[in-house]
């Protein structure tokens, strides 16, 4: 896998699957988050100049599905984001984004990302 999975202690990958795993594949990598971390996830501030990409949060209320159940800050190009619903995030081609934190996780909060790529890769800043 060449995406940074969020710590051990925090969460867990379930799903991460591609081109390299599946032939063909589109890249989707799936986390269940449990614990709120100062590590970024990723924590590399980055854009993908060859694809879109989706980054969403879904909370696990069954009362209430679209709560998320605490707080990401998710950063696009230099904006500060706070999120507190289930969201999904569309990152256009060529947008710098993150780092992603969990702040505040009450109950677990499903976190994952896709794209039209069968291969994860990061375009890092030329700064």
């Amino acid at each position: 896998p060449k995406i940074e999975h969020p710590e051990s202690d925090t969460g867990k990958v379930i799903v991460d699957v591609d081109g390299e795993v599946i032939e063909g594949a589109f890249y989707l990598n799936c986390a269940l988050i449990w614990a709120a971390s100062d590590k970024g996830a990723p924590p590399i501030r980055h854009s993908h100049d060859d694809y879109d990409e989706y980054v969403c949060f879904m909370g696990t209320n069954p009362e209430d599905p679209h709560d998320l159940g605490g707080e990401v800050e998710i950063w696009l190009d230099d904006e500060r984001h706070m999120i507190t619903k289930s969201s999904a995030v569309w990152i256009p081609k060529g947008l710098m984004h993150c780092p992603v934190y969990f702040r505040r996780v009450e109950r677990p909060i499903v976190y994952f990302s896709t794209a039209p790529s069968t291969i994860y890769s990061k375009d890092l800043p030329k700064e």
